[in-house]
C-alpha cells in the first residue's frame, strides 16, 4: 500500500470504508473537497491525424497530470483491431505509466480474461505489483473487447471464451494467491513474481452476469455506465443483492465509468463529443477508424437512423461547462448510489481530451484541480 493509502481520511471525509482485510486496498480516496473518489478510464485515443506513438505519449502525460490533479485510479481497456484505440495490451502500457508516476493507482479496465491464459496474466500482473507496490488494479472482463474473428485469432489454443469465464477466473486468483488444493493439475506451479501483497481483482460488465458474481465472490465491481446506461442501477442493486461478504470487502463497493467532456460551454463540449459519437457509430457499422475530428462530425451526412444514434448516444454522456459537468456527476452518484465515479473521454485531439479533465477535477473539488 501506499502511504496515502493508509492514512487516515480528514475530517471532510470520515472514514466509511468496511474493515475487511483486503478493503483498503480497493476503495477510493476522495480528495481536496470532492464528494467521492474520482478515477480516469483512459483509451490512448488515436484520433484523425494522429499516430499510435502520439496516443501513447499523450496518454503518458495525462497520468501525470491525472496525478497531480487528484484523481484516485488511471485504468486502461484492452482492445483489438481498433485503429482509434492504442492500449492494445494493458500490461505493457501499464508498465510504462508506473514508470512516470508515483502515487496514482494503475490499472486494467480491463483484461479480457478469455483472450488470454490465466497463468499468463498472473505473472504480468504479478510483475507490474513488483514493479509498483500497493498501485495496481487488476479489472476483468468476459467480452472479447473486438470483432469475433479477432476473438478467434487471440483465443486459439484457449478454454471455451466467455463461458468458461468463472473457472478462469478461479483459476487466476489460485495462481495469484499461490494457493491450488492438493492434488490440483496446477498445485506445483507458481506464477512468478509473487509478491507478498497481490493486485485487487475487480469484475467488470455491462449487464447482470458480473454483477452478480462479482457479489458472490464478494470483489468490488466496475459497471460500464457509458455504454449502457439503462442497465446501470439494476445491475448495482443486483451487485448489491448477491453481495457475500469475503476476505476483499465486507461489503459491496462499485464504480461506474461515465463519458465526459467539460468545456467553455455546453455548446462546445457537445461539439467536441460528437467526435466519439460518430466514431462509436463507425465501429458500430463495422467500420472502424481513428477517432474523427469534430470537423469530420459536424459535416457528415447522417442519415435518419445514424441522427437517432448520435442523440441517443450523446444522451448517456455528461456535458457542459466544468460546473454542469460536476452537477451531473453527482447527480448520477447519488441516483445509482456509486461509490467511486471513473470519467472517460474519448474524444479527438489530446489538448482538449487533457483541458476537460482538469476542468472536471478542479469543478469536482479535486485537490490541485487547476485546468491547463
Amino acid at each position: 500500500m501506499t502511504t496515502e493509502d493508509q492514512q487516515a481520511p480528514d475530517a471532510e471525509h470520515p472514514d466509511r470504508r468496511a474493515t475487511a482485510p483486503g478493503s483498503a486496498a480497493v476503495h477510493g480516496v476522495a480528495r481536496g473537497t470532492a464528494p467521492a473518489p474520482l478515477s480516469i478510464l483512459d483509451l490512448a485515443t488515436v484520433g484523425v491525424g494522429r499516430t499510435p506513438a502520439d496516443a501513447l505519449a499523450a496518454t503518458t502525460e495525462l497520468a501525470r497530470s491525472a496525478e497531480s490533479w487528484g484523481y484516485h485510479r488511471f485504468w486502461v481497456a484492452e482492445h483489438h483491431g481498433m485503429p482509434g484505440v492504442a492500449s492494445s495490451t494493458p500490461a505493457v502500457l501499464l508498465a510504462h505509466l508506473g514508470n512516470h508516476t508515483s502515487t496514482l493507482r494503475l490499472g486494467s479496465g480491463g483484461v479480457m480474461l478469455p483472450n488470454h491464459a490465466p497463468l499468463a496474466i498472473a505473472e504480468q500482473f504479478g510483475l507490474l505489483e513488483a514493479l509498483n507496490p500497493g498501485r495496481i488494479d487488476l479489472g476483468l472482463g468476459r467480452a472479447p473487447g473486438t470483432d469475433q474473428a479477432t476473438a478467434r485469432a487471440l483465443r486459439r489454443g484457449l478454454a471455451e471464451g466467455a463461458d468458461d469465464f468463472p473457472n478462469q477466473l478461479a483459476e487466476l486468483t489460485h495462481f495469484l494467491d499461490g494457493d491450488f488444493p492438493p492434488g490440483h493439475p496446477y498445485a506445483r506451479l507458481t506464477a512468478v513474481p509473487r509478491s507478498e501483497g497481490r493486485p485487487p481483482i475487480w469484475l467488470l460488465g455491462s449487464s447482470g452476469f458480473s454483477a452478480q458474481l462479482a457479489g458472490r465472490l464478494g470483489l468490488p465491481f466496475a459497471f460500464a455506465h457509458h455504454f449502457s446506461g439503462n442497465n446501470t442501477v439494476p445491475a448495482l442493486d443486483l451487485y448489491r443483492s448477491s453481495f457475500r461478504p469475503s476476505e476483499v470487502l465486507a461489503e459491496p463497493y462499485a464504480l461506474i465509468g461515465v463519458s465526459a467532456v467539460a468545456a467553455d460551454d455546453k455548446a462546445q463540449a457537445r461539439w467536441l463529443a460528437r467526435s466519439a459519437g460518430l466514431g462509436m457509430l463507425k465501429l458500430r457499422r463495422g467500420n472502424p477508424g481513428p477517432i474523427p475530428t469534430p470537423e469530420e462530425a459536424e459535416a457528415y451526412p447522417y442519415s435518419p437512423a445514424e441522427a437517432d444514434f448520435l442523440d441517443d448516444w450523446l444522451s448517456n454522456v455528461v456535458l457542459g461547462a466544468p460546473g454542469e459537468v460536476a452537477d451531473g456527476l453527482e447527480a448520477l452518484r447519488k441516483r445509482t448510489g456509486a461509490d467511486e465515479l471513473m470519467v472517460t473521454s474519448h474524444i479527438h485531439g489530446h489538448e482538449a481530451r487533457h483541458r476537460s479533465y482538469g476542468l472536471i477535477a478542479q469543478a469536482y473539488g479535486l485537490t490541485g484541480g487547476a485546468a491547463a
